[in-house]
C-alpha cells in the first residue's frame, strides 16, 4: 500500500485466505489499496453484507466509483480498474 489515494478498498478478515492471496497479487501488479478488517468495524461488516445478500463475504472490493466486487480475481480487479478510467 501507499500513500496516494487507493485504487480500492479490500474488506477483509486476518484470517482469510483469499484475502492474503489478493493483497498479494494487488502488491505485485502496483495497485493500491486500503484494508479494512470487517472483524474490528461493525459498520464495514454491515456493508458487506448489505452488497452480498446478508453474508459477510470476504474479500469484497469497493472500487472508488462505489462499484463492488465479491473474491474477484486480479484479472477481474484489473478489468475493472481500466473500465472506470475509460
Amino acid at each position: 500500500m501507499t500513500e496516494a489515494t487507493p485504487d480500492l478498498t479490500m474488506y477483509s478478515t486476518t484470517w482469510c485466505g483469499y484475502c492474503r492471496r489478493l493483497r498479494t497479487q494487488l502488491d505485485e501488479a502496483g495497485i493500491t489499496y486500503s484494508v479494512i478488517d470487517i472483524e474490528d468495524d461493525p459498520a464495514s461488516a454491515e456493508f458487506v453484507g448489505s452488497v452480498n445478500n446478508g453474508n459477510h463475504v470476504v474479500p469484497t472490493i469497493k472500487y472508488r466509483d462505489g462499484s463492488t466486487a465479491t473474491n474477484p480475481s486480479l484479472a477481474a480487479v484489473k478489468q475493472a480498474l481500466a473500465a472506470q478510467q475509460a
